[in-house]
């Protein structure tokens, strides 16, 4: 899948986390900023790494700005912007679990 815009999704509520995402060119950065940095950082990582790769991307900018979100909303709302972002017609939902 490819960035082609960019888009948002979520919130800064707590329990909740915003996803920013933006097109780069032969570029791939993934950033993330928590509440909770030094217990789960690496976790949340993980899944957002694990969400893209299902979703086939390979290029782009990811801001995740986490406020304590569960695993479920991560890939929810990263999946929601990448969807937003790669302007996609139809949606292989297989690949969104």
């Amino acid at each position: 899948m490819k960035i082609v815009k960019e888009a948002l999704a979520g919130t800064l509520e707590s329990s909740d986390l915003l996803v920013r995402v933006a097109p780069a060119e032969g570029e791939f950065s993934l950033i993330t900023h928590s509440e909770v940095q030094k217990q789960f950082g690496e976790q949340i990582r993980k899944v957002a790494e694990q969400t893209l790769q299902q979703l086939g991307v390979k290029e782009g900018i990811f801001i995740l700005e986490d406020k304590g979100a569960l695993d479920c909303v991560i890939r929810a709302r990263l999946q929601s912007a990448v969807l937003r972002a790669a302007n996609v017609e139809q949606i292989d939902w297989e690949k969104l679990q």
